[in-house]
């Protein structure tokens, strides 16, 4: 079945768009960040969706699904010179840190079914610059889900522009997981530990409920990088996802939320200080003009 149009789905006046098939269904906020508000596949919510919608601006960090740019996770506050120029951001978070980009509040234009985009820069971050992003919902074969993010950030300013693109959904639990990685960064919240062997809490290569209290960074995923299993609803999927630019997954498990943070980025946390470094999973560098990319495609399928 094809997608019904975005622009017939609109919820006044906080201005819901709703994009679903006969199996999936998925609501965005184009006013708060074009985030993803709620996802229903199969009849069950998988995303940590507010009763309230202001909640997404109280804790615009805990609920729904985000876009983060031009940068994802944490990079230091203050001044550093970059090439001769200088960002300045403030922190925006109780970790001291300046989190997860610009976007994921900022009031976004429709573009048509399924697509958004803002144009942003400022702040401290000073290249301008666009980020869009196309949500699409189809039913699959064999019955199954088919959810695509597609997102670019595009250089809109006329010097060389260092960016990073993520999204950012909670995933409700009861859910198990599978990464497909052996190397992760077991602190997203230190920026100078080395990479280590998966071992322990951090070994999720076969599928099983992810410790509570990590918040990590997993390098160099395989294919398909995560498989999601919620065993109480007997559904299962399977995130695979494709950049022009670097990839990782993030994730956390807050022991309080009772949901888990499953975020493909094109980098790796504190990025700015890993491109300044000459690291290999720092931001990329997009010059005047051009653009990186992400796409994460998710297949939801009945389980058992």
């Amino acid at each position: 079945m094809t997608t019904i149009p975005a622009s017939e789905h609109v919820v006044d006046p906080i201005g819901l768009v709703a994009i679903e098939s006969d199996a999936i269904r998925v609501e965005i906020l184009p006013s708060m960040g074009a985030r993803l508000h709620r996802l229903t596949v199969f009849g069950h919510d998988l995303l940590r969706t507010p009763d309230d919608l202001e909640e997404h601006r109280r804790e615009p960090f805990r609920w729904g699904g985000y876009v983060m740019a031009p940068w994802c996770n944490r990079i230091d506050p203050g001044a550093t010179d970059v090439r001769g120029v200088l960002v300045d951001l403030p922190s925006n978070s109780s970790d001291g840190t300046a989190l997860h980009g610009q976007v994921y509040l900022a009031p976004w234009e429709q573009r048509g079914a399924g697509m958004f985009a803002i144009r942003a820069g400022g702040g401290g971050w000073p290249w301008p610059y666009e980020s869009t992003l196309r949500v699409s919902a189809r039913d699959g074969d064999a019955g199954a889900a088919v959810l695509v993010i597609d997102q670019v950030l595009v250089n809109a300013g006329d010097t060389p522009m260092p960016g990073g693109l993520g999204i950012h959904p909670w995933f409700r639990g009861p859910v198990e997981i599978q990464i497909a990685s052996d190397r992760v960064l077991p602190s997203n919240l230190r920026a100078d530990d080395p990479v280590e062997p998966v071992a322990g809490d951090f070994d999720l290569r076969v599928m099983r409920t992810m410790p509570a209290g990590l918040d990590a960074a997993w390098l160099d995923p395989g294919r398909p990088p995560v498989l999601l299993l919620w065993p109480d609803w007997g559904v299962r999927g399977r995130i695979e996802v494709d950049s022009n630019a670097g990839l990782c997954i993030v994730a956390a498990s807050p022991a309080d939320v009772g949901a888990i943070a499953v975020e493909p980025e094109t980098h790796a946390p504190h990025g700015l200080r890993r491109l300044l470094a000459g690291g290999s999973d720092g931001l990329a560098w997009i010059g005047p003009g051009e653009s990186i990319t992400l796409t994460t495609t998710v297949v939801f399928e009945r389980a058992g």
